[in-house]
């Protein structure tokens, strides 16, 4: 498979996820959006090996597939469309093999623990599948300075704790309960009742912490923002596109009143496209500061 035929089949797989992603890479200069797609095609590989491995395969094992691709990978020898692309990209642009490293990890953690009891123990799981894409992500956006990693952690594991909340319902669902289980305790909110789907005046309190929780890490990556030259912000366009998005679904989240363990809260196509196009506008502004 030659490279163009192996971007082609990551450019397509984006476009057919439905991603909240696809509308901000949108924004990008071509070379740079075919890098997104590639990562968000790794990414969702990596995802499925364990959330829909193919008939006949154990998650474990399909996770030892994509180490050995990734291996092959930054040795110059893969065999997959996904890493054929990753490979050139991953070159091109200097992205440390160790991100995609931590980020099998933190899928691999799916497969041992159904339960954190710390917030402490579920920030590691975030840290991996969520503040690494971001610090891959920066390799894409062309600017790795020590604040603007700062801003891809604190904006990771925003994403991340407000897609636990988005998903409450449906991973308890698959048996798993990534709220810690010290903050259950804490508002008195039994495992038991969040199985079951049942709301209660706790289940609203622990909400309002976790949400709040997820409203700090948004605005640890906002000061971590302002603090870059105007250069570096414009370069961050589209992670800001994606902020914009992940927090008008924690707003939705809020507005619902926490319904969260029945259907999932999402924006439409239409909204989201809105969301990336106001804050490109907004990125195009003169800025005061350089």
């Amino acid at each position: 498979m030659t490279p163009a035929q192996a971007q082609a089949y990551c450019t397509n797989l984006t476009k057919k996820s439905g991603s909240n992603f696809y509308y901000s890479f949108l924004f990008l200069p071509k070379a740079r959006r075919e890098a997104m797609y590639t990562v968000y095609a790794f990414c969702k590989a990596v995802d499925s090996a364990v959330d829909e491995p193919p008939p006949g395969s154990h998650p474990q094992e399909e996770l030892a597939r994509w180490r050995r691709e990734l291996d092959a990978a930054y040795q110059g020898t893969p065999s997959l469309p996904v890493t054929i692309s990753l490979a050139h990209h991953a070159r091109s642009l200097g992205i440390p093999r160790v991100y995609f490293e931590e980020l099998i990890k933190g899928v691999e953690m799916d497969l041992s623990t159904k339960r954190y009891e710390t917030f402490e123990a579920l920030s590691l799981y975030c840290y991996r599948v969520a503040s690494v894409v971001g610090l891959i992500c920066l390799h894409v956006f062309g600017t790795t300075s020590p604040r603007a990693q700062d801003y891809a952690v604190n904006l990771g594991m925003a994403f991340q704790l407000t897609n636990i909340l988005r998903d409450l319902g449906g991973d308890a669902e698959c048996g798993r309960v990534y709220l810690p289980q010290e903050d259950l305790a804490r508002f008195k909110y039994r495992e038991e009742d969040l199985l079951q789907r049942r709301y209660a005046p706790e289940f609203t309190e622990l909400m309002k912490f976790e949400v709040g929780r997820a409203k700090d890490f948004y605005a640890k990556a906002a000061r971590a923002l302002s603090s870059l030259p105007a250069s570096e912000r414009r370069a961050l366009t589209v992670a800001e596109i994606m902020r914009g998005v992940y927090s008008r679904i924690l707003r939705r989240i809020e507005e619902s009143n926490y319904q969260v363990l029945g259907d999932r809260i999402r924006l439409s196509p239409s909204h989201r496209l809105a969301v990336a196009a106001g804050v490109w506008l907004q990125s195009r502004l003169p800025s005061s500061t350089s």
